[in-house]
């Protein structure tokens, strides 16, 4: 095998005499030797790829999120996304913080005032709903479970005012009953029972589409199985499954949450209110992932 100095080297490979030495030092060449404090390189080496070399971003949805979460990037969908579906969330549910301090929380773990007051509540809230996203993230890819639905609410509701009356159970089902929208909803003593049903139902089937997850999640608010956190659990379980089978997600806004509302109560006569309300979300959701290059499916 013939061997080339490291001048020789560097010259061939367009580099610093300095970077070939680092080459080698690391064993990133394969073949290289050290005779005395020479280093001598095989003719036929082929220089090392930067480490930094820019990789090819996943391209899934699901994919991206772990990626992007894990490298800590900013600016990409996985930021947008904690940003745009907690605001949104929240606000639905009465939250007053503005879209511009949920981003600041987001992206400083701080909340900048001037001349105002806000809510603490909203502020936890806002900071658990992140976190919610997360294990989303992280558990996507797993079947549905009680107690993955209980581990949300946990982890939303922890720190909040409401964790702290002695009748709330954080990360536990209702034990006062609650209406929604001025309607009944299950008794606490009945929660068990319907959820376990709910959920045997659902999973049963193989993949479920989108009318599936609908169904599911109206079935799931007219339970309403916790003291409070109802819509925000359910929007995330939503979002979940939509990662877990492949079907673009949507972020209920609060333009259209009159629409979704109304969707929810007349599900039963009237399927296709909220199929076409989710469905025109879905849409912006898909303009989203085009501007990021994530493919879906059609």
């Amino acid at each position: 095998m013939n061997m080339i100095s490291v001048a020789e080297c560097a010259a061939k490979w367009g580099v610093a005499e300095r970077t070939v030495r680092n080459y080698c030092a690391h064993d990133r060449i394969p073949g290289a030797v050290l005779k005395g404090k020479t280093w001598w390189i095989p003719e036929d080496a082929e220089r090392p790829d930067r480490i930094n070399k820019r990789q090819t971003l996943p391209k899934t949805l699901l994919e991206r999120l772990q990626t992007e979460r894990k490298m800590q990037l900013r600016g990409g969908i996985y930021h947008k996304l904690q940003v745009d579906m907690t605001y949104n969330s929240n606000h639905i549910e009465g939250g007053r913080l503005t879209h511009d301090q949920t981003r600041y929380i987001f992206e400083t773990n701080t909340i900048g005032l001037e001349g105002e007051s806000v809510n603490v509540d909203d502020v936890v809230e806002t900071a658990n709903h992140f976190r919610c996203i997360d294990l989303i993230i992280d558990n996507a890819s797993k079947p549905l479970t009680e107690a993955f639905i209980k581990e949300l609410h946990r982890t939303l509701k922890s720190g909040t005012s409401d964790s702290r009356q002695p009748w709330f159970v954080v990360g536990g089902y209702k034990k006062i009953p609650n209406e929604v929208g001025g309607q009944a909803t299950t008794l606490p003593a009945q929660v068990p029972a319907a959820m376990a049903k709910l959920l045997k139902g659902y999973n049963s089937s193989p993949k479920p589409d989108l009318e599936d997850l609908l169904d599911f999640h109206v079935r799931f608010e007219r339970i309403h199985p916790f003291q409070d956190g109802n819509g925000r659990v359910g929007r995330l379980i939503l979002f979940k499954e939509c990662l877990r089978f492949g079907i673009v997600p949507f972020i209920i806004d609060d333009r259209h949450k009159m629409f979704y509302y109304r969707g929810l109560k007349e599900w039963v006569k009237m399927p296709g209110y909220l199929r076409d309300t989710c469905l025109l979300m879905q849409d912006d959701f898909k303009a989203v992932l085009d501007y990021f290059g994530i493919e879906y499916e059609a």
